[in-house]
């Protein structure tokens, strides 16, 4: 293993990037978090403060008008927004993975368009992939998209879409050849206000509720050609792929954000909360309590670090890294956030302390961009593969 795959050290230059989106952080989010997420207001004095500063910058690159740090400042700056609330960190990390397909797959054209727009925080992008009944069966999706003349026209509904309804561009995938299964999905650029566009109600969700949940409906809705990603039909299949991914690491970081979000308060409330006398971070058992919480963040970041650096640098193993990061990092935030909830006790129920969102917003991170048990299938194939290296 190079050197370079596991330095994860950052440029002073970044460093202060990741800087600025801390105070953007405690400026912008901390005051309204609350407020956002018992409204379900999506978060756009967030976005508005991340575009001025240039933050969407990072997640693309020069020639696009961003910043030459490829991923490794993404998944870093994602980890820091996820530290103050997961449901801005998903609909800023929502942008990204709306912008994958066309990064992946799509034509200079293409990618000089939207991808400059994406960089410089004009449009804000959607992942339009799962389906009412293609969530973790991809291949089953039922979406059509008919060829006629130059143009498109697609008809299907979209399922569980994050920034549905903001977003001002979609990556549509849909069956252009239906007797191919998964090698006949192609994947379509889709702009709001398109006739035939529209979406559903927004989902009254448990957690992360400040990012906005809806249905894409298309219905006869025409696009022309030049909308399909790469110009190139049936490759929408390897476009999902490694959009996902490429994601995960993503996923992965948004998990150790909010699980060390949940661990600082955790850490203040022990400090400042007296019983029998003394300061409850002086128990041995909440101290060990916050020290399991410690030690798995850490082990967390470690994989999710390793999963993004293989991500960027394309290495052989990424999907099966991310895949093991992914899984990680989010049970792990899930037992974090709990344990904070925990260690709060009844006040911790309540809405008066941030951990109580922070606990109903980690368990998404178990579900999204493949449960856990997905995860566990993907492992399990690299295990059966991997057997006989032991024989």
């Amino acid at each position: 293993m190079s050197n370079g795959l596991m330095d994860f050290s950052v440029p002073e230059e970044a460093q202060e990037i990741l800087d600025l989106t801390h105070k953007i952080c405690q400026e912008q989010i901390l005051p309204n978090r609350a407020k956002w997420d018992a409204d379900e207001e999506f978060p756009h004095l967030a976005f508005e403060k991340f575009a001025e500063a240039g933050i969407f910058g990072t997640m693309f690159g020069e020639e696009y008008g961003g910043m030459n740090y490829g991923g490794w400042l993404t998944v870093l700056g994602i980890e820091v927004v996820a530290e103050y609330c997961l449901g801005v960190a998903t609909s800023l990390g929502a942008v990204k993975l709306g912008a994958l397909p066309i990064e992946h797959g799509g034509t200079k054209e293409q990618k000089d368009k939207y991808l400059t727009a994406f960089a410089n925080g004009e449009k804000i992008a959607a992942f339009a992939l799962t389906e009412p009944n293609a969530g973790s069966d991809v291949p089953n999706l039922s979406t059509i998209a008919v060829k006629k003349g130059d143009r498109y026209v697609l008809n299907g509904t979209k399922q569980w879409i994050t920034n549905a309804g903001q977003a001002d561009v979609y990556t549509v995938f849909a069956l252009t050849d239906k007797s191919k299964g998964p090698r006949g999905i192609s994947c379509f650029i889709v702009e709001k206000g398109t006739k035939g566009l529209s979406f559903g109600k927004l989902e009254d969700k448990m957690g992360i509720r400040c990012s906005h949940t809806r249905q894409v409906i298309m219905e006869d809705m025409e696009i022309p050609e030049e909308n399909l990603v790469g110009l190139k039909p049936n490759q929408g299949f390897i476009h999902a792929i490694k959009t996902l991914n490429s994601s995960r690491p993503f996923i992965g970081t948004m998990a150790t954000g909010v699980s060390m979000g949940a661990y600082k308060e955790a850490v203040k409330y022990a400090r400042q909360r007296e019983q029998f006398g003394k300061n409850i971070i002086n128990f041995q058992v909440v101290n060990h309590m916050l020290a399991d919480m410690l030690t798995k963040i850490e082990a967390a970041k470690l994989l999710a670090y390793r999963a993004a650096k293989y991500s960027i640098a394309g290495h052989p193993e990424t999907a099966k890294y991310s895949a093991i990061a992914k899984l990680f990092s989010s049970e792990t935030a899930v037992q974090v956030c709990n344990d904070a909830l925990q260690l709060h006790g009844g006040y911790g129920f309540t809405k008066d302390y941030p951990v109580e969102k922070m606990y109903r917003d980690a368990k998404i991170l178990t579900i999204y961009e493949g449960t856990s048990q997905i995860q566990k299938n993907e492992i399990g194939a690299y295990i059966i593969k991997d057997a006989k290296k032991y024989i």
